[in-house]
Protein backbone atom coordinates (compact mmCIF):
# COMPACT_ATOMS: atom_id res chain seq x y z
CA UNK A 1 0.00 0.00 0.00
CA UNK A 2 2.93 2.43 0.87
CA UNK A 3 4.17 2.08 -2.97
CA UNK A 4 0.63 2.66 -4.40
CA UNK A 5 0.68 5.94 -2.04
CA UNK A 6 3.87 7.06 -3.18
CA UNK A 7 3.18 6.31 -6.77
CA UNK A 8 -0.55 8.09 -6.58
CA UNK A 9 0.87 11.03 -4.63
CA UNK A 10 3.37 11.57 -7.64
CA UNK A 11 1.09 11.30 -9.90
CA UNK A 12 -0.87 14.28 -8.47
CA UNK A 13 2.24 16.11 -7.87
CA UNK A 14 3.13 15.98 -11.40
CA UNK A 15 0.11 16.65 -12.95
CA UNK A 16 -0.12 19.97 -11.26
CA UNK A 17 -3.62 20.06 -11.63
CA UNK A 18 -4.25 20.52 -7.79
CA UNK A 19 -3.04 23.97 -8.76
CA UNK A 20 -6.41 25.48 -9.36
CA UNK A 21 -8.01 23.88 -6.27
CA UNK A 22 -4.74 25.31 -3.81
CA UNK A 23 -5.26 28.50 -5.59
CA UNK A 24 -9.20 29.19 -5.19
CA UNK A 25 -8.59 28.31 -1.29
CA UNK A 26 -5.86 30.97 -1.22
CA UNK A 27 -8.09 33.56 -2.58
CA UNK A 28 -10.30 32.44 -0.31
CA UNK A 29 -8.69 32.86 2.41
CA UNK A 30 -6.83 35.98 1.18
CA UNK A 31 -10.66 37.43 0.65
CA UNK A 32 -12.50 36.37 3.97
CA UNK A 33 -9.61 35.94 6.57
CA UNK A 34 -7.89 39.39 7.70
CA UNK A 35 -5.24 40.25 10.76
CA UNK A 36 -7.00 41.14 13.36
CA UNK A 37 -10.47 39.19 13.11
CA UNK A 38 -11.50 37.10 15.63
CA UNK A 39 -9.29 33.78 15.66
CA UNK A 40 -12.47 31.11 16.11
CA UNK A 41 -14.30 32.89 13.34
CA UNK A 42 -11.68 32.93 11.07
CA UNK A 43 -10.93 29.04 11.53
CA UNK A 44 -14.47 28.62 10.95
CA UNK A 45 -14.17 30.06 7.33
CA UNK A 46 -11.15 28.47 6.59
CA UNK A 47 -12.33 24.89 7.89
CA UNK A 48 -15.76 25.75 4.99
CA UNK A 49 -13.75 26.55 2.32
CA UNK A 50 -11.52 23.92 2.73
CA UNK A 51 -14.60 21.40 2.21
CA UNK A 52 -15.21 21.51 -1.74
CA UNK A 53 -11.55 21.53 -1.98
CA UNK A 54 -11.14 18.14 -0.58
CA UNK A 55 -14.24 17.07 -3.03
CA UNK A 56 -12.45 18.65 -5.74
CA UNK A 57 -8.73 16.93 -5.39
CA UNK A 58 -10.51 13.61 -5.38
CA UNK A 59 -11.82 14.21 -8.25
CA UNK A 60 -8.50 14.92 -9.56
CA UNK A 61 -6.82 11.89 -8.37
CA UNK A 62 -9.59 9.36 -9.42
CA UNK A 63 -9.70 10.76 -13.19
CA UNK A 64 -5.90 12.25 -13.59
CA UNK A 65 -4.66 8.52 -13.98
CA UNK A 66 -3.95 7.44 -17.63
CA UNK A 67 -6.18 4.56 -18.77
CA UNK A 68 -3.24 2.05 -19.58
CA UNK A 69 -1.73 2.56 -16.12
CA UNK A 70 -5.05 2.07 -14.39
CA UNK A 71 -5.70 -0.96 -15.66
CA UNK A 72 -1.88 -2.17 -14.94
CA UNK A 73 -2.11 -0.98 -11.45
CA UNK A 74 -5.91 -2.63 -10.91
CA UNK A 75 -4.46 -5.74 -12.71
CA UNK A 76 -1.33 -5.66 -10.46
CA UNK A 77 -3.18 -4.71 -6.75
CA UNK A 78 -6.71 -5.37 -7.18
CA UNK A 79 -9.12 -2.32 -8.74
CA UNK A 80 -10.25 -2.02 -5.00
CA UNK A 81 -6.84 -0.92 -3.53
CA UNK A 82 -5.92 1.10 -6.40
CA UNK A 83 -8.74 3.21 -5.72
CA UNK A 84 -7.97 3.24 -2.16
CA UNK A 85 -4.87 5.03 -2.70
CA UNK A 86 -5.87 7.47 -4.81
CA UNK A 87 -8.82 8.11 -1.87
CA UNK A 88 -6.65 8.32 0.41
CA UNK A 89 -3.69 10.66 -1.30
CA UNK A 90 -6.64 13.33 -1.71
CA UNK A 91 -7.35 13.00 1.95
CA UNK A 92 -3.69 13.22 2.74
CA UNK A 93 -3.60 16.35 0.46
CA UNK A 94 -6.98 18.27 1.59
CA UNK A 95 -5.15 17.14 5.06
CA UNK A 96 -1.97 18.75 4.71
CA UNK A 97 -3.34 22.17 3.16
CA UNK A 98 -6.29 22.43 6.20
CA UNK A 99 -3.31 21.84 8.73
CA UNK A 100 -1.19 24.64 6.99
CA UNK A 101 -3.98 27.52 6.42
CA UNK A 102 -5.54 26.42 10.16
CA UNK A 103 -1.37 27.66 11.55
CA UNK A 104 -1.66 30.84 9.29
CA UNK A 105 -5.15 31.62 10.27
CA UNK A 106 -4.48 31.31 13.92
CA UNK A 107 -1.13 33.87 13.37
CA UNK A 108 -2.55 36.32 11.71
CA UNK A 109 -5.92 36.57 13.67
CA UNK A 110 -6.22 38.15 17.09
CA UNK A 111 -7.36 35.45 19.96
CA UNK A 112 -10.42 37.88 20.96
CA UNK A 113 -14.41 36.87 20.95
CA UNK A 114 -16.73 38.16 18.50
CA UNK A 115 -17.03 41.71 19.98
CA UNK A 116 -13.24 41.53 20.43
CA UNK A 117 -13.99 41.90 24.15
CA UNK A 118 -12.62 38.76 25.78
CA UNK A 119 -9.77 36.98 25.00
CA UNK A 120 -9.32 33.79 23.74
CA UNK A 121 -6.70 30.87 24.65
CA UNK A 122 -4.76 31.06 21.23
CA UNK A 123 -3.19 26.95 21.64
CA UNK A 124 -7.02 25.89 22.11
CA UNK A 125 -8.80 27.95 19.64
CA UNK A 126 -5.72 26.24 17.20
CA UNK A 127 -6.58 22.71 17.91
CA UNK A 128 -10.36 23.33 17.96
CA UNK A 129 -10.15 25.00 14.32
CA UNK A 130 -7.30 21.86 13.36
CA UNK A 131 -10.18 19.45 14.57
CA UNK A 132 -12.70 21.35 12.39
CA UNK A 133 -10.60 21.26 9.05
CA UNK A 134 -9.62 17.78 9.57
CA UNK A 135 -13.64 17.11 10.07
CA UNK A 136 -14.52 19.18 6.89
CA UNK A 137 -11.48 17.25 4.65
CA UNK A 138 -12.96 13.99 5.56
CA UNK A 139 -16.40 14.63 4.90
CA UNK A 140 -15.69 16.20 1.55
CA UNK A 141 -13.70 13.34 0.72
CA UNK A 142 -16.60 11.43 1.14
CA UNK A 143 -18.73 13.70 -0.69
CA UNK A 144 -15.91 13.63 -3.55
CA UNK A 145 -15.52 9.75 -3.52
CA UNK A 146 -19.63 9.28 -4.26
CA UNK A 147 -20.16 12.17 -6.78
CA UNK A 148 -17.02 10.96 -9.14
CA UNK A 149 -16.16 7.34 -10.55
CA UNK A 150 -17.18 5.04 -10.28
CA UNK A 151 -20.60 6.26 -8.56
CA UNK A 152 -21.03 8.86 -11.52
CA UNK A 153 -19.27 8.77 -14.74
CA UNK A 154 -20.85 11.71 -16.75
CA UNK A 155 -18.79 15.18 -15.82
CA UNK A 156 -21.87 17.22 -16.79
CA UNK A 157 -23.60 15.43 -13.53
CA UNK A 158 -20.59 14.17 -11.34
CA UNK A 159 -19.71 18.50 -10.98
CA UNK A 160 -22.81 19.89 -10.41
CA UNK A 161 -23.63 17.26 -7.87
CA UNK A 162 -20.30 17.40 -6.51
CA UNK A 163 -20.88 21.19 -5.40
CA UNK A 164 -24.59 20.70 -4.63
CA UNK A 165 -23.20 17.88 -1.87
CA UNK A 166 -20.44 19.85 -0.66
CA UNK A 167 -23.31 23.25 -0.35
CA UNK A 168 -25.37 20.56 1.47
CA UNK A 169 -22.93 19.31 3.89
CA UNK A 170 -22.05 22.72 5.28
CA UNK A 171 -25.21 24.01 5.70
CA UNK A 172 -27.39 21.15 6.76
CA UNK A 173 -28.65 20.92 10.16
CA UNK A 174 -27.31 17.67 11.82
CA UNK A 175 -23.91 17.17 9.19
CA UNK A 176 -20.59 17.14 11.08
CA UNK A 177 -18.90 20.57 8.88
CA UNK A 178 -21.63 21.89 9.51
CA UNK A 179 -21.78 21.25 13.41
CA UNK A 180 -17.67 21.72 13.67
CA UNK A 181 -17.96 25.18 12.18
CA UNK A 182 -20.98 26.72 14.17
CA UNK A 183 -19.24 24.99 16.91
CA UNK A 184 -16.47 27.48 16.33
CA UNK A 185 -18.57 30.50 15.98
CA UNK A 186 -20.99 29.55 18.74
CA UNK A 187 -17.44 29.77 20.72
CA UNK A 188 -16.30 32.75 19.51
CA UNK A 189 -19.65 34.53 20.39
CA UNK A 190 -19.21 33.14 23.78
CA UNK A 191 -15.27 33.51 24.06
CA UNK A 192 -15.19 29.46 24.83
CA UNK A 193 -13.68 27.17 23.33
CA UNK A 194 -15.29 23.49 22.28
CA UNK A 195 -13.43 21.09 20.68
CA UNK A 196 -15.39 19.24 17.63
CA UNK A 197 -14.68 15.54 18.68
CA UNK A 198 -18.19 14.63 17.93
CA UNK A 199 -18.43 16.10 14.29
CA UNK A 200 -15.38 15.00 13.65
CA UNK A 201 -16.23 11.20 14.75
CA UNK A 202 -19.08 11.60 12.23
CA UNK A 203 -16.94 12.87 9.72
CA UNK A 204 -14.53 10.24 9.86
CA UNK A 205 -17.57 7.26 9.64
CA UNK A 206 -18.90 8.97 6.85
CA UNK A 207 -16.07 9.14 4.98
CA UNK A 208 -14.98 5.39 5.91
CA UNK A 209 -18.41 4.70 4.67
CA UNK A 210 -18.30 6.39 1.79
CA UNK A 211 -14.74 5.30 0.95
CA UNK A 212 -15.67 1.51 1.01
CA UNK A 213 -18.59 1.78 -1.24
CA UNK A 214 -16.19 3.68 -4.07
CA UNK A 215 -13.64 0.68 -3.66
CA UNK A 216 -16.34 -2.34 -3.33
CA UNK A 217 -17.69 -0.49 -6.89
CA UNK A 218 -14.60 -0.03 -8.55
CA UNK A 219 -14.32 -3.82 -8.88
CA UNK A 220 -17.35 -4.07 -10.48
CA UNK A 221 -17.44 -1.06 -12.61
CA UNK A 222 -14.82 -0.46 -15.56
CA UNK A 223 -13.69 3.18 -15.93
Amino acid sequence: MTALLRYQAALLVRSQRWLPPFILYAVFLGVGVQGGQPVLDSLGYAAAALLPVAGWLVRICVTGEPPAARACVAAAVGPGRAHLARLLVALGAAVALGTVATVVVAWITDPVSSDHQTRVPPLPAAAAGLLAALACALLGTAVGALTTWPLLRSTGRAVPALLLAALLSLVVSGSPAQAAISGLVTGSQSAKVDFPLLPLAGAAVLATAAIAVACALTSRRSP
